[in-house]
């Protein structure tokens, strides 16, 4: 078994191969059981949680093993661990462990992105990101992949953060403008990828201009939300998984609480779009939202990726 340091993820995973990666994972034949969940007690009496998601295909069977651990923030430590094991489906053999912090985070920000191909407009030409952790890092490269876009913008509660994000974007070439005013910044943008930890909505759906593609990445939990009523009652609602998004996520789990979302009126999920089945955005006034909740398929077609670039 080989070990897969983050460093050779991150030279793995280049934005545009990892998007094909996804798409062709989606178009492919795989098992993907719901994702376990364990929650535990410490000595000091603080909740944990295990997740395991795993996910298999003909060739290769790929468990995600994450620890939460909340109270990490007072040890000024990462509250999220998370590692990759690789399998021989047939045999069980391990093949590799990789560390599963950028995978993670360069998956999700490309699935966006992969969504976005079929659901902003042909001509968007404005993007803004909203957050400073570690997806929202991606999301300019992952999104600048599909759509040329003339003008990035980036938001974040906290000035200084928003300016090192920019200054970071600006050595990798991209041009990118700090947005001082969420408002305005939003009812400018073509195209607006959210990843916060927000705990109520930082997005209004009044703010939305036609034909904006809303993308939706941080909630992941039943109460928290990026995105108000308003957005979603406005909006044609596509997402990863109708499971996960609809359960595990506050962003329709409360609009559907509210009666302002019904479960069925969600348009299509992401293997539907890329088989297309549903064929994405239909009309250039149309507001389109991608809910996302992540996948342990999209794990699994990082890591191969990975794995296939250091194995040879």
């Amino acid at each position: 078994m080989i070990h897969i340091s983050g460093e050779q993820v991150v030279a793995a995973l280049d934005y545009s191969l990892l998007i094909d990666a996804l798409r062709r994972m989606f178009l492919s034949n795989y098992t993907m059981p719901v994702r376990h969940h364990h929650f535990y007690r410490t000595d000091k009496d603080i909740e944990n949680t295990l997740i395991l998601m795993p996910a298999w295909n003909d060739d290769y069977l790929g468990i995600k093993q994450v620890v939460v651990a909340p109270a990490n923030n007072d040890k000024k430590l990462p509250a999220i661990h998370a590692s990759y094991t690789l399998l021989d489906v047939r045999t069980g053999v391990p093949l590799a462990h990789l560390d599963a912090a950028q995978l993670t985070s360069r998956r999700t920000a490309c699935t966006s992105a992969l969504a976005a191909s079929y659901l902003a407009r042909e001509d968007a030409a404005s993007l803004l990101v909203v957050g400073s952790g570690k997806v929202a890092h991606h999301l300019v490269q992952a999104h600048a992949t599909v759509r040329p876009y003339k003008h990035i913008m980036v938001w974040t509660r906290d000035m200084h953060k928003s300016q090192a994000f920019v200054d970071q974007l600006a050595a990798e070439g991209y041009s990118v403008d700090v947005a001082e005013n969420l408002e305005e910044a939003a009812r400018e943008a073509d195209v607006i990828s959210c990843a916060t930890l927000s705990p109520s909505p930082l997005i209004k759906g009044a703010w939305l201009k036609p034909g904006t593609h809303l993308d939706l990445i941080g909630s992941h939990m039943p109460k928290t939300r990026e995105a108000d009523d308003e957005a979603i009652r406005r909006s044609n609602v596509f997402v990863d998984s109708r499971e996960g998004a609809l359960h595990e996520t506050g962003e329709l789990a409360i609009p559907i609480a509210n009666g302002v979302f019904d479960p069925k009126d969600v348009q299509a999920d992401i293997v539907a779009l890329c088989k297309r089945a549903h064929i994405g955005r239909i009309t250039p006034n149309e507001i389109t939202l991608f809910k996302s909740a992540g996948l342990a398929i999209e794990d699994l077609a990082a890591a191969l990726l990975a794995y296939e670039s250091v194995a040879g």
